[in-house]
């Protein structure tokens, strides 16, 4: 009985000795497998991380891309407005040189015709009634030298003209009154001349002794009767604006004052 029991024993100690070698053998012969697979782990995560890194750089220049493209389609709109835009300046440019032709003309053409219109307000002066007369002859003569000068441009020039004919139609329909020296019985004296449009130009001496207006016909002064003294002074005190305007009783140029 005691045999018996020993025997199984026995027989697993021998099988596990025999087995042992054999299975480190397999270890032995796995081992160069197991190697080989975990370079192609290691293989594989690094050709992982490559396809990674690729897709990230693939991405990236497809967002640039994109970018780029919307960049593109922004300047190729700005470019087409430019397009109309230089277009434009193009037909501005063609007019400017239209324009500055026809300013040159002009220019030309201008000249003689503001020196006529001088010539013209020195005669119309000349035959007017003599108010302001030192007044409106120094501005004839700055007229006549600013035509002379260079550093006046024409516009400047027309311009300066068609103020000083604006101020003689001016005086034609306003009231003024104002101080100077006049000869008096051949003796200069202090008066006050008033003149209402160009309908009447009169005086009257400081102490209102002696009144005359401009004989237009005559071209020289008559004397006035006293009669007129009062209408005459309330006249002055109206233009001087120390009176309210009212209904004046005037003679003018053409009366006959010898009757």
């Amino acid at each position: 009985m005691r045999l018996l029991k020993l025997f199984p024993q026995a027989m697993l100690a021998s099988t596990l000795a025999v087995a042992m070698p054999s299975m480190a053998l397999q270890d032995k012969a796995l081992e160069p497998v197991v190697k080989e697979a975990a370079k192609i782990n290691e293989s594989a995560a690094t050709s992982q991380q490559k396809i990674d890194q690729m897709t990230d750089k693939i991405d990236s220049k497809l967002q640039q891309f994109r970018t780029i493209n919307k960049e593109t389609d922004g300047l190729r709109v700005y470019n087409e407005q430019m397009q109309k835009q230089l277009k434009n300046l193009d037909q501005e440019v063609a007019d400017l040189q239209s324009a500055i032709t026809d300013v040159s003309v002009i220019e030309r053409q201008i000249t003689p015709l503001m020196i006529r219109m001088i010539d013209g307000l020195k005669q119309f002066i000349a035959l007017d009634v003599p108010f302001l007369a030192e007044e409106r002859q120094k501005r004839l003569a700055d007229l006549q030298n600013m035509m002379e000068r260079a550093d006046v441009a024409p516009s400047e020039k027309f311009r300066r003209v068609m103020e000083a004919y604006q101020i003689e139609m001016d005086y034609g329909r306003t009231l003024e009154a104002y101080s100077g020296l006049h000869t008096v019985d051949g003796q200069e004296r202090d008066v006050d001349f008033l003149r209402v449009g160009r309908t009447a130009f009169i005086f009257q001496t400081r102490d209102g002794s002696s009144l005359g207006i401009w004989n237009k016909q005559s071209r020289q002064w008559d004397a006035l009767p006293d009669s007129y003294r009062s209408e005459i002074s309330k006249a002055l005190r109206m233009a001087k604006k120390q009176l309210a305007p009212d209904l004046l009783s005037l003679p003018v140029a053409i009366t006959d004052v010898s009757e």
